[in-house]
């Protein structure tokens, strides 16, 4: 080949490496860092609504709430409070029942408390109770102010002045317990 055809031949490919890298161009310089850039950085998640936590409504019943406030004050001043446990008739756990035991718990064991229970029920449930307890041996007697259902007197740990011990009173839509009948007139919900 001859030396001009070389040289020729050269120079296109020296012609064509240098426009291929014009068309390529350079890459951009990294940004001087200068102390004054700011960091982009990610906005700012939007502040979540918490709820509040909404206050325990006046329409629950609680132990301090069933019965009276003198009463609860009464109790306050002897050192007594409360125990709040699952509402059961017989065998049966009673749907937003609840039952409070009113005692010295940090002093020392003795038979000294109140028991009061309340619970809203359907009729239809209030006649299933009754007929449990009754099979059980507990005593009916029907009055003007409901049905109440009280635990023999043979085997009750603790009487009142008529000799009535634990009580359930059913009324429509809803039942109410103490340790004895006359702690029935100690409950006083639902509030009016």
């Amino acid at each position: 080949m001859p030396a001009t055809r070389i040289l020729g031949t050269a120079a296109a490919l020296a012609l064509s490496a240098m426009l291929l890298t014009a068309c390529a161009g350079t890459p951009e310089p990294a940004p001087e860092v200068t102390g004054n850039a700011q960091t982009p950085t990610a906005a700012a998640p939007e502040p979540s609504a918490t709820p509040e936590p909404e206050p325990a409504s006046t329409d629950d019943p609680t132990c301090e709430t069933i019965i009276g406030p003198s009463v609860v004050a009464d109790f306050e001043s002897l050192g007594w409070t409360s125990q709040a446990s699952p509402l059961y008739i017989g065998s049966t756990e009673i749907q937003d029942g609840l039952q409070c035991m009113w005692a010295d718990f940090e002093g020392p064991a003795g038979d000294h408390g109140q028991m009061f229970g309340w619970a809203p029920v359907t009729d239809a449930d209030a006649v299933d109770l009754q007929e449990e307890l009754e099979a059980q041996g507990w005593v009916r007697e029907e009055d003007a102010a409901g049905v109440y259902i009280t635990e023999s007197a043979d085997t009750a740990i603790a009487t009142d002045a008529d000799g009535y011990g634990m009580t359930y009173l059913f009324t429509p839509g809803q039942v109410e317990v103490a340790d004895t009948k006359q702690g029935l007139l100690l409950i006083e919900w639902p509030k009016s």
